[in-house]
């Protein structure tokens, strides 16, 4: 195993047979070291900065550093590595020293300067401990998103003594050295035209192409590749080959995840490898269990990106272990998790419990992108999570300025699709309100439409917008550059206008224009009401025949004057006779049947959605006699006789003198 020697801050590096400059780090006072480092180093980072300060490591006859604006570096005796304060006890041979022990101690430093002070204290060093020292340098030497280190990094020997080796001496390293600093220095901006890479990568191609790259490194290898070179890397193309002739059983856990987000990169490719692909789903289902959180969230983001839909029985075994792990997920992580469920509609109430608990212990410090994907969870699923939605109100009323105006549309909008009121509901619509009443201007139109009609579902009426929605100028900001407006913003559009007429007959404001009102809103791909059951329907149908004695006596279908679409229609005369549907004179009342499938509910719940409770609520201020027949009250009925007299009880049990 090759080893490089470390002095403190000077550099010993004899078993890579480093001559010259690296031979001069032996016995050289500080600045020759300095210089002699700087004088063997070839140009390999882009620009440290994106401000006037911008730093390059130079080649060739330059051969030292210099800064763009002309100001020399601070001398190496200045840097703050000259003391080594926190392990000065820690000195000693590496060869002595348990690689577990390493690997813990490097994890838990959180900056670069903590790892170089480091291993700055050991006197040896193989291979693999320096690739992965210089793996954790890049790992935490980024300053805030910034994917370049800074100059006092890029300066310090201990650094450059890394670099140099790894430059210079590429095949004295082991395959597992070679690949982990190839990928350490795609964490950062470097050129790709840098010695040190085009070093690193030739000699990875030539092990490549001698097949001398087991399993793990040729995963390594092939995300390195596809950071640096993108999915049009023709190497790739070999790495995958080789991949696909290894036995799956061989690889570990993290090399199969490994490979789903190296396909994931080459979605263009994903028919020609879907074969390859529906070996490794069905192999993964042996894995789950191994998984950790963040290997379970990075194989369900690529199960999405390649859509891999066939692919269920390893989306739902994920989700099994997922509940076990919903506590341990970062934010980012469970944000990704959800996103596949939603994507795949995956639910179980295990799955549900367990967010549940976590989302009610920990709301207020959840971020406000996660709390807004478990809202829109939620809303897809018709979850109606109480313990959830109580949270995220109490959570907007106390953080809402945390959140984005597309996220506070997220977060409001379930409330309404759900047709549920939080117990704060008043201090929720009310900073609602306030934000609106602020931050107006801020919200995109249809982010605003969509956010104001929600709140009209469940009776909390957006009275002081309303005379801003329907005003020309939003109405054209809502168009946008398209030549005309979307059916689904006009159905909204149309039905707060109704709202305001029904439900708020103190707004005197502006209304819509008839040009922007819809005629029904049961369409095929944008509806505000879910279309009749059909099955179920059949059921009713027949018990309505043999109550009323034909099919004369009832309409279904029925489009009536006020947009919305009644699934049975029964006209009664003022004595009440039941009239048949061709009649419209003499009619004094109108019975409209609500025949309720499970999709007008809430998941596993007989809670109305909020588009069918508007609708019934609607119907009613309108004069209808709405009664409703839910598909869990027809599923007990056992006998056509008792169909029959169910739907009597339903239909005149309030009209005794109802004759048919």
């Amino acid at each position: 195993m090759a080893l490089i020697t470390l002095r403190r801050n000077l550099c010993h590096l004899s078993d890579f047979r480093l001559h010259g400059a690296l031979n001069t780090l032996k016995n050289q006072p500080v600045n020759h070291v300095h210089k002699a480092v700087k004088e063997r180093l070839c140009p390999w980072f882009c620009s440290l900065q994106a401000g006037p300060f911008r730093v390059r490591f130079h080649h060739a006859c330059c051969k030292k550093f210099h800064s763009e604006n002309g100001n020399d570096f601070h001398p190496f005796g200045e840097s703050v590595f000259s003391q080594v304060h926190d392990w000065d006890s820690f000195e000693q041979n590496l060869k002595n020293m348990d690689e577990q022990i390493f690997y813990r101690r490097l994890n838990n430093f959180t900056s670069s300067e903590e790892v170089l002070s480091f291993i700055s204290t050991l006197q040896t060093l193989p291979d693999t401990m320096a690739a992965g020292a210089l793996q954790r340098i890049c790992e935490v030497g980024k300053k805030d998103g910034d994917q370049r280190l800074s100059k006092e990094i890029l300066e310090n020997p201990v650094f450059q003594a890394l670099c140099v080796q790894f430059e210079q001496e590429p095949s004295n390293l082991s395959n597992t050295s070679l690949v982990t600093a190839l990928q350490a220095l795609t964490l950062l901006s470097v050129d790709p035209q840098s010695s040190l890479l085009l070093n690193l990568v030739a000699e990875c191609q030539h092990r490549l192409k001698r097949g001398g790259l087991e399993v793990h490194s040729l995963c390594v290898l092939a995300e390195s590749l596809l950071k640096l070179q993108g999915p049009g890397c023709e190497t790739l193309d070999l790495i995958i080959h080789q991949l696909q002739g290894e036995k799956l059983e061989e690889f570990t856990p993290e090399d199969i995840v490994a490979l789903y987000r190296i396909l994931q990169m080459c979605t263009e490719k994903v028919d020609q490898h879907q074969t390859f692909l529906n070996k490794i789903n069905i192999f993964s289902l042996s894995i789950v269990s191994n998984l950790s959180p963040k290997l379970i969230s990075q194989m369900l983001t690529a199960l999405v990106v390649l859509d891999q839909t066939q692919a269920l029985p390893l989306v739902i075994k994920l989700g099994k272990y997922v509940v076990r792990h919903i506590p341990h997920f970062t934010n980012q992580e469970l944000g990704k998790v959800l996103e596949a469920f939603i994507y795949f509609g995956h639910h179980d109430r295990f799955f549900i419990t367990a967010l549940e608990q976590h989302v009610a212990s920990l709301c207020l410090t959840l971020d406000p992108e996660v709390v807004s994907r478990v809202m829109e969870y939620c809303s897809r699923k018709h979850i109606l999570s109480k313990p959830i939605l109580n949270a995220v109100a109490e959570t907007f009323v106390c953080h809402s300025e945390k959140f984005s105006p597309s996220q506070i549309s997220e977060l409001i909008e379930p409330f309404g699709k759900l047709n549920y009121l939080p117990p704060n509901a008043s201090a929720l619509f009310k900073k609602l309100e306030d934000l609106l009443f602020t931050h107006f201007n801020s919200f995109p139109p249809k982010t605003l439409l969509k956010l104001l009609h929600s709140c009209s579902l469940i009776e909390c009426h957006p009275v002081n917008f309303m005379a801003k929605i329907f005003s020309p100028y939003f109405l054209q900001q809502l168009q946008g550059e398209e030549s005309y407006l979307d059916r689904l913003s006009l159905a909204q559009l149309t039905q707060l206008l109704l709202t305001s007429i029904l439900e708020c007959p103190f707004y005197k404001g502006p209304k819509l224009l008839p040009k922007y009102q819809v005629q029904s809103f049961l369409t095929p791909c944008c509806s505000l009401e879910t279309p009749m059951d059909f099955q179920l329907y059949k059921s009713v149908m027949m018990g309505l025949i043999d109550l009323l004695g034909a099919r004369l006596y009832f309409a279904s279908k029925v489009l009536t004057p006020y947009y919305y679409t009644i699934d049975v229609e029964i006209k009664l005369d003022e004595e009440g006779f039941v009239l048949p549907f061709t009649f419209d004179e003499d009619v004094h009342k109108r019975v409209a049947l609500c025949i309720d499938g499970p999709k007008r509910f809430c998941l596993n719940s007989k809670h109305l959605l909020g588009k069918e409770a508007i609708k019934q609520r609607h119907l009613r201020l309108l004069g209808y006699q709405v009664v409703q027949i839910p598909y869990y009250e027809i599923e007990m009925i056992k006998s056509r006789i008792e169909l029959v007299e169910y739907l009597q009880r339903k239909l005149f049990s309030q009209n005794a003198g109802v004759h048919w």
